[in-house]
């Protein structure tokens, strides 16, 4: 008897343990009797029959990630690697097709991502598979989940993780990509300087429109001024030609004056002409001429202004010679000078 009870205990033990068995959360357990299908038991603490049932397996309800590398050739005969990475998980209430329908579920994942990529990169060429790797993932998620459907497994989300050419068209591609940068730079570096050109030839010629505003301006206010000059001495009886020739004198002089106060000055005034000694020779006359018509009238006007009469001084004014006579005589210009001064 004393032996019986430690055999007792352990096949007690044992009974206990055959019969309650834990299933954990976001997993199944199968349980078979006698080989036979018999039920699909769900997280938590479960019962099954000693020595009559059996754990068949457990499967995980989880997302479950498989990632597949593919090797092929595009349509311009580059090949090129492609990885897929495919995230799927099986169904709940198709527990029992995907233990007893598929054993390896990778391995079938798998060989439709191979068959489905070689079927749809070798028709495109190596720029279209960069820029429709997601229609290539839409299509390969379409295509496994009607696939594995059947099996009892849903494909979650499909996706082209990395897409890698050969090494020597990968260094081509970067050689293409630098030289499309530098034509891109080079053509922004084009238009700013066409920019600034033209902006400049804006500012200048904006800057000579004013500048000959400016010179039309002066040259209207010098006309002007003439014109005043021309009516003052017309009020004093000088006509317009000896007017014209008095302000030429004038403007000779001022010339020569403000010549002669450069000190550094090494400027020679000449003739253009033979015969500018003449014609200048004839307009000093004339200035002369009109600056003592000027002071006639200047002294007509301060005596009538005067209250008291004022003293009379007697000069000899320089009379305007004739222009016959300076053919055989010297003239001294010192004299008329500060006549029209």
């Amino acid at each position: 008897m004393i032996f019986l009870t430690p055999l007792l205990i352990l096949f007690l033990f044992f009974i206990l343990t055959s019969t309650v068995f834990i299933v954990k959360q976001q997993s199944a357990a199968i349980v078979e009797r006698f080989g036979k299908f018999q039920s699909v038991r769900g997280p938590g603490l479960q019962i099954k029959i000693p020595l009559v049932d059996r754990i068949a397996g457990r499967l995980s309800l989880k997302v479950l990630q498989l990632d597949v590398v593919v090797e092929t050739k595009t349509s311009d005969d580059v090949f090129v690697k492609l990885k897929v990475s495919v995230q799927y998980r099986v169904v709940d209430s198709k527990v029992f097709d995907a233990f007893y329908k598929l054993d390896f579920p990778q391995d079938q994942i798998t060989s439709y991502v191979f068959d489905l990529i070689r079927s749809q990169v070798p028709k495109m060429k190596l720029d279209d598979v960069f820029s429709k790797q997601d229609d290539i993932a839409v299509a390969v998620k379409q295509s496994l989940g009607e696939a594995m459907d059947e099996y009892g497994y849903f494909i979650v989300k499909a996706l082209v993780t990395d897409i890698e050419p050969d090494a020597e068209v990968k260094i081509a591609m970067n050689r293409i990509n630098a030289a499309d940068r530098e034509k891109t730079a080079a053509q922004y570096e084009g238009d700013a300087a066409r920019i600034l050109m033209v902006e400049k030839a804006k500012a200048e010629a904006e800057s000579k429109r004013l500048q000959g505003q400016g010179i039309a301006d002066q040259r209207r206010e010098i006309a002007k001024g003439i014109e005043d000059s021309v009516g003052t001495l017309g009020s004093v009886g000088i006509n317009s030609q000896e007017a014209s020739a008095l302000i030429v004198v004038t403007q000779h002089y001022d010339t020569l004056q403000s010549i002669g106060g450069e000190t550094n000055s090494n400027l020679i005034l000449l003739p253009n002409s033979p015969q500018a000694g003449s014609t200048m020779l004839n307009d000093m006359v004339a200035a002369f001429s009109a600056s003592s018509k000027i002071g006639e009238a200047m002294q007509k006007e301060n005596q009538k202004i005067s209250s008291s009469p004022p003293k009379q001084v007697v000069s000899k004014k320089p009379q305007a010679p004739e222009f016959g006579e300076f053919e055989n005589e010297t003239i001294n210009l010192t004299e008329y000078i500060p006549a029209c001064v």
